[in-house]
């Protein structure tokens, strides 16, 4: 077993419950913001969608530079958010599936305008971004979904709203 596997079957459950999330953004609040300074609920829920294409565009480069990195638009619905994190959940898990234990070993470098500001093994960009940052974003977004007063999912055990046991 390559050690980048059990991190496939890992990844696989997690999308799955982000894409849970997603799915009860209401299409009517998609610009709902709960304070002036964070993201609309429609553009976390994007963040969320596009982190595992970026993951499936660089994880195999030897690193990236955020300075080139676009501006993502407001998203217009939450299908079109749903269908953009299908097909980037495809992308990294192909990117994913060709890494043999030294290229998931080999390092990674974030930089922003040629500075170096993180260098990482490859597993370890995998650990903290495409898991660890995305089921923080996730989090946010069921926060915002409490705000809302929208039937928050169960996720890892029962939430207020769902109970998976009983």
């Amino acid at each position: 077993m390559r050690m980048i596997d059990p991190m496939l079957m890992e990844f696989d459950r997690e999308a799955s419950m982000t894409k849970k999330v997603i799915e009860r953004v209401p299409q009517e609040k998609i610009a709902w913001r709960p304070h002036a300074k964070s993201m609309s609920i429609g553009g976390l829920a994007q963040h969320l969608a596009t982190l595992p294409g970026w993951m499936g565009d660089t994880l195999l480069l030897d690193g990236y530079d955020v300075a080139s990195a676009p501006k993502n638009p407001e998203p217009e619905s939450v299908s079109q958010i749903v269908a953009k994190l299908d097909e980037n959940v495809k992308k990294a898990k192909s990117a994913m599936a060709q890494l043999d234990d030294a290229k998931a070993m080999g390092e990674w470098k974030l930089s922003m305008a040629g500075k170096t500001l993180i260098a990482l093994p490859r597993i370890g960009l995998l650990r903290s971004i495409l898991l660890n940052h995305s089921c923080h974003h996730r989090g946010q977004l069921t926060v915002y979904l409490r705000l809302l007063d929208v039937p928050v999912p169960s996720l890892y055990g029962p939430s207020a709203d769902e109970n998976p046991f009983g």
